[in-house]
């Protein structure tokens, strides 16, 4: 079956998770390319005045809780450095954002800070990084038809423990998976230091 008639109905974003057609070839339905690549990502370089304490908490709870399911990575890992992402930028995290650009285009983002550069970053159903980033890409190009014109949208996926980047530019209409992943807690301190500085740049 052809992309063009597997996609002639309805789709949410967490649909796109599950197909099992390349990247590329969703990307390019919706008029979009795929590069990957090492990105250069802003990074904050003021003080992070919570940031021993996020690093402390995080070591001290990890030996103690199962982290198999989404539902604990989400609140013991992604929830509490976005809680302080929004300390450090002052945006707004708004959490299962509802989003309807059109039948293809829907569903609810995990999680959208809205700031001036604006930021989505979305769990990794399964801890599948790979298929988390079509989705995530699929999202970006639903924020690019809605947003007020900029020239580079920001997204992030995340197992929790894992992170990878993307970035969609929207006049040249292609969006570049990073090849850089940053783990936590080992990478903490470099991962906030880019949340920060996509929001503050």
């Amino acid at each position: 079956m052809s992309l063009e008639l597997l996609l002639d109905k309805d789709y949410t974003f967490s649909d796109y998770f599950n197909l099992n057609e390349e990247p590329e070839d969703i990307l390019a339905y919706f008029g979009y390319s795929l590069q990957l690549q090492n990105l250069c990502l802003p990074k904050y370089i003021g003080e992070l005045d919570r940031l021993q304490n996020l690093q402390q908490r995080i070591e001290e709870s990890l030996p103690y809780i199962s982290l198999t399911s989404e539902t604990a990575r989400r609140e013991f890992l992604i929830a509490p450095l976005l809680i302080d992402l929004s300390h450090y930028t002052q945006a707004k995290l708004r959490v299962a954002y509802n989003l309807n650009v059109d039948r293809q285009l829907k569903g609810e983002l995990d999680y959208y800070i809205h700031s001036p550069a604006n930021l989505l970053v979305i769990e990794a159903k399964n801890a599948d990084l790979q298929k988390g980033f079509t989705q995530l890409a699929v999202e970006l190009i639903a924020l690019d038809r809605v947003l007020a014109k900029s020239a580079i949208l920001y997204g992030a996926v995340s197992t929790g423990n894992i992170w990878q980047f993307g970035i969609l530019h929207r006049q040249e209409r292609y969006i570049v998976q990073d090849l850089l992943l940053y783990r936590v807690p080992t990478d903490l301190e470099d991962l906030l230091r880019i949340l920060v500085g996509i929001l503050k740049s």
